[in-house]
């Protein structure tokens, strides 16, 4: 009996429940005001762009765990896209493009980590820097317009618009490949476990032997990969590299994961939480649109739910102080 109490606590102590609750009711309500909320092409259309940003979410969220913010992922995601396209226009084979923009995006995300790792810089204002620079850089090769993918590249373009036995989509398959890994390797490896010993103390990391810079490399060169694995999606999947692919993406993976019960404190969090947690923006997101509410009200409401769970972070890091 007093097994099961433990059982049934730990289940209602849970984040992911609750957001998993809320979006049941999010989900009800729409539904009875826009028939269109349940259809078909509706539900493909925002699983599929909450893909992209979710795999975005995944490195974000490790990051976090780690005591590290990373404000670039927008960017870099916006020029991985430019890259590839770019690559593949100068006659490049499209893979080789893919593979050449992964590796310059990872190398973006380690010079973050060096910078914060071994530098000691302020993560935050270094990646806003980073973000700035990547940015700025996709405006000078884009020159603001969008650029398309040669045609002839239909086997890379069916990551992005194919169907797995002609039902699920092949790029929700690949997140959702992605989510089960991240998630499981969170919760059992060894190498992430060092991650959350940085993000809880990292004073008591380093004095049981562990390397705090390298570990915070690691986590740039992961929110990076990610960022660029986004972007690549997204070009596969429309076809055409814009100069603001990526913007407010940063925002709203940061939003989602604190929602999700990600600290920003460091050493707490899961992927599902942070993946309940942009489920519940977009569909908030899809629901301005349905409902024909200014896009404008998307930022304010994104800003605004922010907000509200920053406030919840910091009361509940300052109960858990006060408890210890």
């Amino acid at each position: 009996m007093r097994k099961s109490n433990q059982i049934l606590s730990k289940i209602k102590s849970m984040k992911e429940l609750t957001i998993l609750s809320i979006i049941i009711v999010f989900v009800i309500v729409i539904s009875v005001k826009s028939p269109v909320f349940l259809s078909a092409d509706n539900i493909v259309t925002t699983a599929m762009g909450l893909s992209t940003t979710s795999i975005v979410g995944i490195g974000v969220t490790i990051a976090l765990i780690g005591g590290c913010f990373d404000l670039s992922v927008g960017s870099v995601m916006g020029l991985a896209s430019v890259l590839t396209v770019l690559f593949a226009q100068k006659g490049m084979n499209i893979w080789l493009a893919v593979l050449l923009s992964f590796l310059i995006c990872g190398a973006i995300g380690t010079l973050s980590g060096v910078l914060v790792g071994k530098f000691n810089l302020n993560g935050f204002i270094t990646t806003f820097a980073i973000s700035q620079m990547a940015r700025g850089l996709v405006f000078v090769l884009t020159e603001g317009f969008s650029i398309t993918l040669p045609a002839g590249n239909e086997s890379f373009r069916v990551l992005g618009t194919g169907d797995l036995f002609g039902i699920l989509p092949v790029m929700i398959v690949i997140f959702l490949a992605m989510a089960v890994i991240a998630d499981f390797c969170v919760r059992k490896t060894a190498l992430i476990r060092k991650v959350f010993y940085v993000g809880s103390s990292e004073k008591a990391a380093i004095l049981s032997g562990i390397n705090s810079g390298n570990v915070k490399i690691f986590l740039y060169i992961g929110t990076a990969s990610m960022s660029a694995i986004a972007g690549i999606l997204s070009v596969s999947r429309f076809g055409v590299a814009t100069a603001n692919n990526g913007n407010g993406v940063d925002m709203m993976v940061l939003s989602a994961a604190v929602i999700g019960g990600t600290s920003l404190g460091g050493g707490k969090g899961t992927i599902l939480g942070t993946t309940l947690g942009i489920v519940m923006l977009s569909i908030m997101n899809n629901a301005l649109v349905l409902f024909n509410i200014s896009v404008n009200w998307q930022n304010f409401v994104s800003g605004a739910i922010l907000l509200i769970a920053i406030i919840i972070d910091y009361i509940s890091n300052r109960q858990q102080t006060k408890r210890r």
